[in-house]
């Protein structure tokens, strides 16, 4: 075994539970996505049911419902979703969103006609991709009939879209209450030239709502790198400033992140992201937001809660260690660095940790997302063939905490994973922010700036066709 693999077989995995087994007769289940609703403690796994694992034998979509009670999730059966689909149409890219304001559970889904491969209509321009939306008023128990809102969202603008699909995985609320579905587009660029039918470029970009629903819009493309798959944090920064930050899949070797100062309208130039990289064509990754911890500095008269960052440096991972989250109450009684101090957003980032394919899966942890250098090296969570994963960050009880109500920082990822192929099974792990802290590598903590390989392989950088 090589260097690598000695030193990951010493290293500590999350516990593993299957929630969506392929079946013997070929039905797979594909593409994850996870939700947390901390109203009722309740999980939602989503995946699509597919007649195969090829992509143009997508059928239906799939739930389970998992309660927490403490660190142990009680999950119910599977349950097909049987309102999410329009007449000859396959349902896929489940991409679900809560509305905390009314209560409304959101689950986005794109529907293609029959069997059409997304490869056809990027070849041909032929569009013949739908979006659909079917809502939930307790917590995913029962479903609303499908609403297709292609027509009213994207109007006469598909005609330049050879294709679109959302997310997959979980959309986001910001603080005013606006709704953001990340998607991602085969732009028409000019059809008939050079010889090819149709030239297309991938642009990822955000459908989103200010009314709770009643209305959708959609913002402009990250304008300039192939970018497709992608995911949305909206990240406050500690002067008062907040960002939405844009974590895409791309053809190109790397993740390709983007900002936008205008809550999805415009994203700004999007940049290689030289930390995560990417196997060939890419692979679906999964971003959450959450605040960053504070912690337990024990002193010779009190012990105080001091935030874990400041002066625009973040310590090295293992400097962290034995540290505890305090509920968002103690920020006010923190030491303020500004005026305008708040807690800053850090990212944890799901995907497989290979270049060269679909293997071992990991978390990576950013704790100044805008700085495409800050993240670390990954904690594998999964060894093997693994490729789309959803994660969902939780404040759960802990009862070590140095204070009553004290709470722990928690991650769920659900995420494909197999034995010879990552289509086998979609399993779902949990773990905390300290289990992450304890199991990335510290070699990882600096980054190295200066370092830019900007030699990809031409082949790499020519394919712009992103397969799932």
């Amino acid at each position: 075994p090589s260097a690598a693999a000695a030193a990951m077989g010493s290293r500590h995995f999350p516990a593993r539970t299957v929630l969506f087994e392929k079946e013997s007769n070929g039905v797979t289940y594909r593409v994850p996505a996870l939700l947390y609703l901390p109203c009722v403690a309740k999980l939602l796994a989503f995946a699509e049911e597919r007649l195969s694992a090829d992509d143009a034998h997508a059928n239906l979509l799939v739930l389970r419902r998992g309660t927490i009670y403490g660190s142990y999730v009680e999950w119910e059966d599977m349950r097909v979703l049987e309102t999410a689909t329009l007449q000859h149409h396959r349902s896929m890219n489940p991409c679900p969103v809560y509305d905390e304001f009314t209560g409304t559970l959101f689950l986005f889904f794109i529907t293609v006609l029959g069997r059409t491969p997304e490869a056809y209509q990027i070849v041909t321009g032929q569009n013949v991709t739908r979006l659909c939306c079917v809502t939930s008023a307790d917590q995913g128990l029962s479903w609303s009939t499908a609403t297709d809102l292609t027509q009213q969202v994207i109007g006469a603008t598909i005609k330049d879209w050879a294709t679109f699909a959302l997310g997959p995985g979980h959309g986001i609320q910001l603080r005013s209450g606006r709704l953001l579905v990340p998607a991602y587009s085969y732009h028409i660029d000019c059809k008939e030239c050079f010889g090819q039918l149709c030239k297309t470029t991938p642009h990822s970009f955000a459908f989103y709502s200010d009314d709770h629903g009643r209305g959708w819009r959609f913002g402009e493309f990250i304008p300039n790198l192939q970018t497709g798959e992608c995911q949305l944090v909206s990240v406050d920064e500690e002067d008062g400033s907040n960002v939405l930050y844009c974590n895409a899949r791309s053809p190109l070797g790397f993740r390709v992140q983007a900002l936008s100062t205008d809550d999805g309208a415009v994203f700004h130039r999007g940049q290689l992201v030289q930390r995560l990289v990417e196997p060939p064509h890419g692979c679906h990754g999964s971003v959450i937001g959450f605040p960053a911890p504070f912690v337990y500095v024990p002193t010779t008269s009190q012990d105080t809660p001091m935030p874990l960052w400041g002066s625009g440096h973040w310590p090295l991972p293992g400097a962290l260690r034995g540290f505890r989250h305090l509920p968002t109450r103690w920020a006010g009684a923190t030491p303020s660095p500004t005026p305008f101090f708040q807690a800053p957003t850090w990212i944890l980032y799901s995907h497989p940790t290979s270049s060269m394919s679909r293997v071992n899966m990991g978390v990576h942890l950013s704790t100044f997302p805008r700085d495409a250098q800050s993240w670390t090296e990954p904690w594998v969570i999964y060894e093997g063939p693994s490729a789309y994963s959803d994660l969902a960050y939780m404040e759960l009880p802990y009862r070590d905490a140095p204070v009553a109500g004290g709470t722990a920082i928690t991650f769920a990822c659900l995420y494909e994973n197999g034995m010879k192929s990552p289509y086998e099974q979609i399993s779902f792990s949990m773990f905390t922010l300290h289990d992450v802290l304890q199991n990335i590598p510290l070699t990882a903590a600096a980054p190295r700036r200066g370092h830019n390989p900007t030699c990809h392989s031409g082949k790499r950088r020519r394919r712009s066709c992103l397969i799932s």
